[in-house]
């Protein structure tokens, strides 16, 4: 683990002077609200992924809460990365109830999050959601969450197991089956079946109806969703797609698809750009 992150720093502070971002990726940030040191936090593994597989730029969006300007924000980006996160979306966006832990609750990033998976799908802007983030849409969308993945009847505990190692815990554990003729089936090519992570609590319940399912594990848990009706990448993951990368085809496929959709948004921004400054 130690030279995993000492190889990932020194990709992070590499010279890149013949590297020319294809686009700019904003990677939603959760807050920490920890006494004299709150902060906004983004994994370095999202930052790598974004730099080496997409090759755009990665810029860091602050859990700002609701209300934030989107549409300045998306004007001026090319994509748009929802994190996974230890915190859970607040149950009363989905008519959950009250949360049974209140301190695993992030306002700030629900405000910011939740209005800009709308944003994104109104304006067909390139959307990658990981773990927390294929909750966010879904929610964002209309759908309702299960809370307690572990406490549903049939369904297997997703939970990563804690008390071993962290190779262990981020290793590939689940089965899941990928959607006949769905995307990410096309970027598996052409497996019908794929092995993952699986680090979660809480898990899709009501698939919000511009959801399509891309993916099921064995126990019937969606495991992944596109917005079925956008022209560009708009898909969620509920396991970490971006652990181990180099290790994983499917891990990497999915970033690099999401690259080539945020280089093609780009150059469409860059065109209309252009043409404005003309006029």
């Amino acid at each position: 683990m130690q030279k995993e992150q000492t190889d990932a720093a020194n990709r992070n502070t590499a010279n890149s002077d013949d590297q020319r971002a294809t686009g700019i990726i904003v990677i939603v940030s959760n807050f920490s609200d920890e006494t004299n040191h709150a902060s906004h936090r983004v994994g370095d593994r999202y930052v790598i992924a974004v730099r080496e597989i997409c090759g755009a730029l990665p810029l860091m969006l602050p859990a700002l809460g609701a209300g934030a300007d989107l549409a300045t924000l998306l004007d001026n980006i090319d994509g748009v990365i929802l994190t996974g996160g230890a915190s859970n979306v607040n149950p009363h966006y989905y008519g959950g109830g009250e949360a049974r832990d209140q301190s695993l609750l992030d306002a700030r990033r629900d405000g910011v999050a939740l209005e800009l998976v709308r944003a994104c799908v109104e304006r067909n802007v390139p959307l990658f959601g990981v773990c927390r983030g294929i909750q966010e849409m879904n929610v964002a969308l209309g759908g309702s969450l299960h809370q307690y993945m572990h406490e549903v009847p049939a369904h297997f505990d997703h939970r990563r197991p804690r008390e071993k190692p962290m190779e262990v815990q981020l290793a590939p554990r689940q089965r899941i089956t990928l959607t006949p003729g769905g995307t990410l089936e096309g970027l598996a090519n052409g497996a019908r079946q794929v092995m993952v992570n699986t680090l979660h609590a809480q898990g899709v319940d009501r698939l919000a109806e511009s959801l399509e399912v891309e993916a099921v594990a064995d126990d019937g848990t969606i495991e992944a969703v596109r917005v079925a009706a956008s022209p560009t990448f708009s898909i969620g993951v509920q396991w970490h797609a971006e652990y181990r990368t180099s290790e994983h085809y499917l891990y990497r496929a999915l970033f690099k698809a999401f690259g080539e959709a945020v280089a093609e948004h780009a150059d469409v921004r860059a065109k209309r750009t252009s043409m404005g400054r003309v006029a």
